[in-house]
């Protein structure tokens, strides 16, 4: 295992509107006018990767997180 859970994260971009970016990479995944729209977009991705979700505000600070990632107490088996 070893390293920590892989995330996706909302953004703004620099130059206007949103991008959904995963957690390390240089590039966007996905680049969206809104932010609604790159929240909705962003979720998908996530859900689909089961990634952690996160969606930052204009000042880059992180709003809300959703997890679609492990459940991290599996039961013993």
């Amino acid at each position: 295992m070893g390293k920590g859970p892989k995330s996706h994260h909302v953004v703004p971009n620099p130059n206007g509107g949103w991008d959904v970016k995963r957690g390390g990479a240089g590039r966007a995944s996905v680049h969206a006018d809104t932010k609604r729209e790159a929240i909705d977009r962003g979720r998908e991705i996530s859900r689909n990767q089961g990634t952690e979700f996160r969606i930052h505000n204009k000042d880059g600070r992180i709003a809300s997180s959703d997890s679609h990632g492990n459940d991290p107490n599996p039961p013993k088996g």
